[in-house]
């Protein structure tokens, strides 16, 4: 004697052939449907897995220094053309050289342009040393300006230039003394006590050249 088909406890009957096939049917859709979800989820953790391998694999290169000015060795070619003494600042640990060159005109000058080392410090000054020239000279560094004081640094007389309102260029000081028969400008958007300080620096030379003149 076969054996009677289950109660369905939610119907309080046997289901009928048709009910047992829509319920597995629907059954079967849903653990389809999870599949699919899974199957999804894994894809994106190896799609993430993947992303991470590259960024963390692939060797990225440090930001390439610039290179670093030989001013010495730019002076001494200077020197051998103009067969004069060139000034090289003292660099230490505050300033770094952007440009080092020698322009040629009416007047031939020496030109250094140094800036702050450190990158969070901005700010610049030009030494231009204006190869037989007087303070005459500077003010077409200045945009015409001329000498409106003096101050003494490091026991030597310098010119200050009253920019003032007329500041252009980023230029807003100006200080610049007789080395011989050079003239030696420093001029900039620095401080005055900073330009002082790198003037300060600059003496000995400045005063070898007078004494070779």
């Amino acid at each position: 004697m076969s054996k009677p088909p289950p109660i369905v406890a939610e119907l309080g009957r046997p289901e009928t052939p048709d009910e047992t096939a829509a319920r597995k049917a629907a059954s079967s859709r849903t653990y389809r449907s999870s599949q699919n979800v899974r199957n999804l989820v894994a894809a994106l953790l190896v799609t993430l897995a993947i992303v991470a391998v590259i960024i963390f694999a692939v060797p990225r290169g440090e930001p390439v220094a610039a290179e670093r000015i030989d001013v010495a060795g730019i002076a001494e070619n200077v020197e051998s053309t103009v067969q004069s003494p060139v000034i090289v600042p003292e660099l230490g640990d505050y300033w770094r050289v952007n440009a080092a060159e020698m322009e040629s005109g009416e007047t031939v000058v020496w030109d250094v342009t140094l800036a702050p080392a450190a990158q969070d410090e901005r700010g610049f000054i030009r030494l231009a040393q204006a190869f037989e020239a007087d303070a005459s000279w500077a003010p077409q560094r200045l945009n015409g300006i001329a000498p409106t004081d003096t101050v003494r640094i490091g026991g030597v007389v310098w010119d200050v230039f009253g920019i003032g309102d007329s500041a252009k260029d980023n230029v807003s000081y100006a200080i610049g003394t007789q080395a011989g028969d050079d003239y030696v400008l420093l001029y900039g958007s620095m401080s005055a006590a900073i330009t002082a300080d790198l003037a300060e620096a600059l003496v000995p030379q400045i005063r070898a050249l007078s004494e070779v003149s």
